[in-house]
């Protein structure tokens, strides 16, 4: 992992950054729950279990600044500032799922002083950023057994360290199989309209000594008709009960190619990004975002400015095109419908 990409600091939240690389590492001290909420609508955190771990410890941080005098006043303050940071992002169920943890936690211990409450909601914060060290690990693990020395693998966006709190996971099934010795190549997708994988992918890969090639997202389809393209590993946002992913845009047309070309696709994801109560895909909510993010590159206009745009974050990949999910509780293979049942059983 090149950077601690969230942490608990003198009672703050410090995070780097991601919109200044790689150009720029920037670590940031945030001290309130309108900063957090900034900071993860605007991409300075961004990875769906980094926002998850950002959520825990904003949660933590709500608690820490209550003037509260008594344990349900501070839950009223609790809950206020739980629902205003799950406003931020509707599409990573990891941020819906740290904060109703955090809620759970406290309301599970209304009878106890409000300095212990307040404790005790720092302490399941660091748990849940400490067990995504874990599952990243973990991940690594599952993932690096499907990956061959000599293989060639594409990825799109960022999965890697900047979007959790340790290895990664897409990323991370990339660095265990090096730490492994297995020789391999990779290609970047730049990944419009934001260039995560231009600017943050690409950096990680870099900066361990992994042999890197940055391409346009519209370059993957040659690739693949060349015999370029091993395998595919991306991360998710939030998976379906049926094994439908939501990733970052272009995901599903990357899946598409893949199943043209014969190439096996991967989704590596934390438990924290299944929501099992989605039967499908369809029901997951897709974040739309600022039409200048596609008017502009790094800030220079590249569009006429009254030109209508749309642009979804996200889309969904279709369960039948993915080859396997990877989790830090094993990999999970069609039908998903029938093997994610004994996911449930595992949490």
């Amino acid at each position: 992992m090149p950077v601690e990409t969230i942490a608990w600091k003198n009672s703050r939240i410090r995070y780097i950054d991601q919109t200044l690389l790689p150009g720029r590492v920037k670590f940031v001290d945030c001290a309130s729950v309108p900063k957090l909420w900034r900071a993860i609508k605007r991409l300075e955190i961004r990875g769906a279990p980094a926002i998850g771990i950002a959520g825990a410890l904003g949660a933590a941080l709500a608690a820490n600044n209550s003037k509260a005098k008594d344990s349900r006043a501070l839950i009223r303050d609790l809950r206020r500032d739980i629902k205003y940071l799950a406003s931020s992002r509707p599409t990573a169920v990891n941020l819906f799922w740290a904060l109703a943890k955090m809620e759970c936690a406290a309301e599970e211990n209304v009878y106890k002083p409000v300095a212990a409450i307040k404790k005790l909601l720092l302490n399941e914060a660091l748990k849940i950023l400490a067990d995504d060290k874990r599952s990243c690990r973990t991940m690594a693990r599952y993932g690096a057994g499907l990956v061959a020395g000599g293989d060639t693998i594409l990825t799109h966006c960022n999965a890697g360290g900047l979007a959790t709190a340790d290895y990664g996971t897409a990323l991370g099934v990339l660095f265990e199989s090096k730490r492994l010795g297995k020789r391999i190549k990779v290609y970047a997708d730049e990944t419009r309209p934001l260039l995560q994988g231009a600017r943050l992918t690409a950096w990680e890969l870099l900066h361990e000594g992994i042999d890197t090639t940055l391409i346009c997202d519209n370059m993957a389809a040659s690739l693949m008709a060349k015999g370029k393209v091993d395998k595919i590993f991306v991360g998710a946002d939030r998976i379906a009960a049926n094994g439908d992913a939501a990733n970052k845009i272009g995901t599903y047309s990357l899946a598409v190619l893949a199943k043209h070309h014969g190439v096996p696709f991967y989704v590596v994801a934390p438990v924290s990004t299944f929501d099992l109560n989605l039967k499908t895909g369809r029901d997951i909510p897709i974040e739309e975002r600022d039409a200048n993010e596609v008017r502009t590159v790094m800030g220079k206009m590249v569009a006429p400015k009254n030109v209508k745009v749309y642009n979804p974050a996200f889309d969904v990949t279709p369960n039948e095109l993915i080859t396997a999910i990877v989790t830090e509780k094993g990999i999970f293979r069609a039908p998903y419908a029938r093997s994610l049942k004994r996911l449930v059983k595992r949490l």
